[in-house]
């Protein structure tokens, strides 16, 4: 009986320290994807995506993405995505080309602190 116990208490042990550790791994992803943009640098960097998203983040014309009030997760992944040639797209290769991993987040975090509302 003792035996038996003990195996059932070792089983629950191990399932709890496999599902602490799961949490512990899903916990540190989600971290790792933590945005770290600075919205104010964003704003003194998007002059050129104003030009064709607007000043305040809505687009003029229904060919361009209104950015304001994207989520800042989403924004960065596109733009990295832009331009790293996973998403094809000339009219932005240009703009994004030689923008750095932290120009990129600073960008995110200005167009997703607008209100997607003029």
């Amino acid at each position: 009986m003792i035996a038996h116990e003990f195996h059932t208490n070792a089983r629950r042990c191990a399932r709890l320290c496999a599902l602490v550790m799961l949490g512990s791994v899903v916990a540190g992803a989600i971290l790792a994807q933590a945005p770290n943009g600075n919205p104010d640098a964003g704003k003194a960097k998007s002059a050129l995506c104003a030009a064709c998203h607007g000043p305040a983040g809505i687009s003029v014309n229904p060919l361009w993405p209104n950015l304001a009030g994207q989520q800042q997760v989403y924004l960065a992944k596109q733009i990295r995505q832009f331009r790293d040639g996973e998403r094809a797209e000339i009219t932005m290769q240009p703009f994004v080309q030689n923008l750095s991993d932290q120009d990129i987040e600073d960008l995110a975090a200005y167009y997703a602190s607008l209100s997607p509302c003029p």
